[in-house]
């Protein structure tokens, strides 16, 4: 066996490829380095999932100060501090980072902070120049941010710069339909944002359930954001004062910061990927099989570069079954059957399994659904509604998906997600006992089907 320098290297410091290094150095007793050109902790912890969850809960207040007063308490929200508030959250992104940073060492990991480049299948060429070899070669480099031209990079800022705005902007203009445009669209507006939202297609949140899409659009648009679909951008320009914009629908306004939310692509340019002759798909991702290998036996890769479903937790149990796998002797796959999700709006979204749309195409299926005024808020007077909704197959009766539109929704479909991995029936939920008064009790007292198909 050729001597290389290491058993692995590992291209990319996000949460796939830093559970692989770890796993397979200090599990599979590996020589393992890793490099990463930006920050170590990838998009989730830096410019993703974790700065977002953060400002979706500092957005939150005004409405939950303005609930206190509704309820009979003396409560009122002053000023909002977008600088403090800034500052604290790269605070603790800075040790967010130091935590992966700490654990790779203490796994046994060698970290270069500088961008790598695969030179041939067991070769790494770093950006200092030199090179070193590795057994096995990981590939864990994500994704990043589409603009769809060369006007809109001028012109806008994409989600990677929301978390360094100098100021909070009085107008903000949204393009895209997407999770992330959604909920930077009901972030901004609790912060107290002017907020326009354009998507060209018919609803917001396409390939989620149709029933759920149109809920949250509609309370996104009671809440004050103006949602205007089958919208493009006609005409661009900065001017003074802001950023002009005319809409295909005759819309024309100054903003002051246009966020582009128009998608993301696998990062695999220039990264030697063709000239190793791993193969490549039509979007750009790295085509492995359901063991993460590609074509070149000795290059893997993880994560959303792999374009299979782009969420942190699953590149965190690819990278770990990759690992267990080459170097820990449990030859093992990702299951990407049933995993749950949540989108951060607000109200939330969480989902698990099947839409309805999906379902009723390759099954004969029931669906139960409700939709009505929590106690929390009607209370109060407040129009919000919640959804919940099981699809199920008529034939073998279980559940197929799962669909809730509710605050702490993404709490909520965790343990649905359980129930329905496991091959939970229609008659599974019928048997539990509910909890009561909760608005998820209405998971186990659905009875009637609303429709068949």
């Amino acid at each position: 066996m050729a001597d290389f320098d290491y058993d692995l290297f590992v291209i990319g410091g996000g949460s796939g490829g830093v559970r692989a290094a770890r796993i397979a150095s200090s599990e599979g007793g590996a020589r393992v380095a890793i490099a990463e050109e930006s920050r170590m902790g990838g998009t989730c912890v830096i410019r993703g999932c974790v700065p977002k969850k953060i400002m979706v809960f500092g957005s939150s207040y005004p409405q939950l100060v303005a609930d206190a007063s509704s309820y009979g308490w003396d409560a009122r929200i002053g000023d909002f501090d977008w600088p403090a508030f800034r500052t604290h959250l790269h605070q603790e992104l800075d040790r967010l980072e130091e935590i992966y940073r700490t654990n790779l060492t203490k796994a046994g990991v060698e970290i270069f902070d500088c961008r790598a480049e695969i030179a041939d299948p067991h070769t790494i060429r770093l950006a200092d120049g030199k090179t070193v070899t590795a057994s096995h070669i990981l590939v864990a480099t994500g994704g990043h941010v589409d603009f769809p031209d060369d006007r809109a990079r001028e012109c806008g800022i994409s989600s990677n710069d929301v978390f360094h705005l100098d100021a909070l902007p009085d107008r903000l203009l949204i393009i895209g339909g997407g999770y992330i445009a959604c909920e930077f669209a009901c972030i901004f507006n609790g912060f107290g944002t002017k907020v326009t939202q354009f998507y060209r297609g018919a609803q917001i949140l396409r390939g989620f359930d149709e029933e759920a899409r149109g809920l949250i659009a509609e309370a996104m648009r009671d809440k004050g954001i103006d949602v205007h679909l089958g919208t493009t951008i006609i005409g661009m320009e900065k001017r003074e004062g802001g950023i002009w914009v005319k809409a295909s629908n005759g819309h024309e306004a100054v903003f002051d910061k246009v966020l582009f939310a128009t998608g993301r692509s696998p990062n695999t340019d220039r990264l030697g990927l063709e000239d190793a002759g791993v193969k490549i798909g039509r979007r750009g991702e790295i085509l492995v099989d359901a063991y993460s290998q590609t074509n070149i036996p000795s290059i893997y890769a993880v994560g959303d570069v792999t374009n299979r479903i782009n969420l942190t937790p699953v590149a965190i149990r690819e990278g770990h079954a990759f690992a267990d796998t080459v170097f820990g002797g449990n030859k093992r796959s990702m299951d990407h059957d049933l995993v749950p999700s949540a989108i951060f709006t607000q109200p939330e979204y969480g989902a698990v399994g099947l839409t309805e749309e999906e379902a009723r195409d390759a099954y004969k299926i029931e669906v139960y659904c409700t939709s009505f005024r929590p106690m929390r808020t009607a209370y109060i007077d407040r129009p919000d509604r919640v959804l919940f909704k099981l699809i199920v197959d008529a034939e073998s009766r279980k559940v197929l998906g799962c669909h809730i539109v509710a605050e702490g929704a993404g709490e909520l479909i965790q343990l649905a997600g359980v129930a329905i991995k496991m091959g939970a029936t229609k008659e599974d939920f019928d048997r539990t006992v509910a909890v009561h008064p909760t608005i998820s009790e209405e998971l186990v007292t659905m009875r009637t089907p609303v429709r068949t198909s």
